[in-house]
């Protein structure tokens, strides 16, 4: 059983090393806070729910968490696998980077020129795991790097040795370099990374030492876009809220502390509706933010 699984989870990393997100550009409505559309497919004999998840640009916790009932490694041939890829915009700014720690996505928004349509690009991330938290706040790319070397601190280094893993003092760029191909080095943070990886499967995951990390065609993709001074917002918001052709939708996500957060799901909902309170179903706002779904779900009366 052992080798079996040990096969399937060899299989599942070949296979995301090949694999190809499907990255969108997305235009902004001028009446609508949400871009993106619910999807589905089917799976194949060979599919697994991360190399589906990396085919359509999801992260591993919002495939999963969007089909509870289907078996990750083994979907099974022409299973229906719902992609959760329809997205409520984060009440932040918009304009360059901005990721959201609680969905662990990131949103570019580029420049637009006179009489342009806004427009928004979106990936799934990883990011720190507890007590290594991804830290919050505003800052700007100080750096962009072409295949990073990395240098493990100390902390890092007895953590590898303790499981021993000696890890050396510099990991030069190559398929050993966790950091990936590309990365963009943070103001405010110097030690914090944008970066690629070389375990995509942790993408969509809290599984870093506080770095952001994307999969590799992605942060090469958004490595072409950014320019040193573009602004990066680091925001914390397991529940965004939002208009779209006159109806309110609630967007919830499980928070970093495992529990809901119910008066900040309501502080969300009367951020957007101002003096329209009393079009709101609040029953539905409090049964949206317990369930955690990660669907935009209506909350209009």
């Amino acid at each position: 059983m052992r080798l079996m699984l040990h096969a399937v989870m060899l299989s599942v990393a070949l296979s995301l090393l090949t694999a190809s997100a499907q990255a969108e550009t997305f235009t902004i409505a001028e009446d609508s806070d949400i871009v993106g559309s619910q999807q589905s497919t089917a799976s194949r004999h060979e599919d697994t729910l991360p190399k589906i998840a990396r085919q359509f640009d999801l992260g591993y916790n919002q495939i999963t968490r969007a089909n509870p009932d289907v078996d990750p490694w083994l979907p099974g041939e022409g299973t229906r696998i719902v992609l959760p890829t329809q997205y409520i915009l984060p009440n932040a700014p918009r304009q360059g980077i901005v990721l959201n720690l609680a969905e662990m996505r990131l949103y570019y928004f580029p420049a637009s020129q006179a009489q342009e349509a806004a427009r928004v690009t979106t990936h799934p991330v990883g990011i720190g795991r507890q007590g290594w938290e991804t830290p919050t706040g505003q800052t700007k790319v100080m750096e962009k790097i072409i295949d990073p070397k990395w240098l493990p601190p100390a902390s890092i280094k007895t953590e590898h040795a303790e499981r021993g893993d000696i890890l050396t003092d510099v990991v030069p760029a190559g398929p050993e370099n966790p950091l990936g191909h590309r990365a963009l080095r943070l103001a405010a943070w110097s030690d914090y990374l944008i970066h690629g990886t070389n375990k995509p499967y942790g993408i969509g995951m809290p599984v870093s030492h506080g770095c952001i990390r994307l999969y590799p065609e992605d942060i090469e993709s958004l490595f072409e876009q950014v320019s040193v001074g573009t602004p990066v917002r680091i925001v914390n918001q397991p529940y965004k809220a939002g208009w779209h052709h006159g109806m309110l939708y609630l967007q919830a996500y499980p928070t970093l502390s495992g529990k809901p957060e119910l008066t900040k799901a309501i502080q969300a909902v009367v951020s957007v509706t101002q003096e329209q309170e009393n079009m709101v179903d609040w029953e539905k706002v409090v049964e949206t933010a317990r369930e955690a779904s990660g669907f935009p779900t209506p909350i209009s009366k």
